[in-house]
């Protein structure tokens, strides 16, 4: 059995289906954006509703746009009837999910949903159905053909739902201005909350641990000054403290394999000029973008006027829990 090839298949048939979602995008997208953004700026939320795959999809769409700042929350369809329409208040959006629009356990809740002060947003393939008839919005998710080889199981079709539901949770993002330092506060734990939460002067190594050299001092100086501090860089600044570049174990080994009396050498002849470096009072997880952009293991933290204060060992990071 060719796996590989039937896996190909089933991606490029989805594939297919996010390229047609792509092309036919229209102004109704653009106002479902302005619905949600409307309703969650006056302290209102948005509830999605889904039946089987498509509840599943709504489910983690409710979630996607809880996490970047639009609160959501899933309503299920059947307990909606007994009680659960009780989590909805005037001024929430619907976001209704249904490949068909024509779902029987959808549809029975739509007139108990309009009677409350809501606007409705269908995402269903089919323009003429019930639920985009009766809906504010309509945002067309139809799809030519599943990826299943039977065309029965949700393949493509819950796919372009949730590709569409990132659209929309990350297009709403933008719009209310939604930055870094926001997503921390709605994920503090693990990783993602401690690189953005912490600052880069509560992660690095400070200036007492720091092995700063004058650019005139020989190698094997520098050596035993990093050796002391037990750091793999040492930072190399000039008399008034400014940076000047920065000296690894890395470059002694390279030094060393061409010339065994590198350290009688100065520093200052061997260095790195103008390396990289972040300011004290940058989020950590800028420096997890500049060791990945640069390769670098070591990066230098520096003041408002350059002059180093610490650095930043990415061995520390583990430790840290930020890797």
């Amino acid at each position: 059995m060719d796996s590989i090839g039937k896996a190909r298949r089933v991606l490029e048939a989805e594939i297919f289906e996010l390229q047609r979602l792509r092309d036919r995008l229209d102004d109704s997208f653009s106002r479902a954006v302005e619905l949600i953004k409307a309703a969650v700026e006056a302290r209102g939320k948005v509830v999605v509703i889904g039946v089987g795959k498509s509840g599943n999809i709504g489910a983690k769409i409710a979630a996607t746009l809880t996490s970047t700042g639009s609160p959501a929350i899933v309503l299920d369809s059947l307990n909606a009837l007994h009680g659960d329409l009780g989590m909805v208040a005037d001024g929430d959006v619907i976001l209704a999910l249904s490949a068909s629009g024509e779902t029987d356990e959808l549809l029975r809740i739509v007139p108990a949903i309009a009677r409350f002060d809501v606007k409705i947003i269908a995402m269903c393939g089919d323009a003429d159905s019930t639920l985009a008839q009766n809906s504010d919005v309509f945002l067309d998710v139809n799809i030519e053909q599943e990826a299943c080889p039977l065309n029965l199981a949700p393949t493509s079709s819950t796919t372009v739902m949730l590709a569409l539901g990132d659209a929309l949770a990350m297009v709403l993002l933008e719009a209310r201005g939604f930055q870094k330092e926001d997503f921390a506060r709605f994920h503090p734990g693990g990783m993602v909350g401690r690189s953005l939460l912490l600052r880069v002067h509560q992660i690095m190594r400070p200036r007492d641990a720091l092995a700063l050299v004058a650019p005139d001092a020989p190698v094997h100086s520098v050596l035993a000054t990093m050796t002391g501090v037990r750091a793999g860089a040492a930072v190399v600044a000039d008399r008034e403290g400014h940076l000047l570049g920065i000296f690894t174990h890395g470059d002694f080994v390279r030094h060393f394999q061409t010339d065994p009396r590198v350290g009688e050498r100065l520093v200052a002849d061997l260095m790195t000029l103008n390396p990289v470096t972040v300011h004290k009072d940058k989020l950590a997880v800028e420096v997890l973008n500049l060791l990945e952009r640069h390769r670098i293991d070591d990066l230098v933290v520096v003041d408002d006027n350059q002059v180093p204060v610490g650095v930043v060992d990415s061995q520390d990071l583990t430790r840290l829990k930020l890797l």
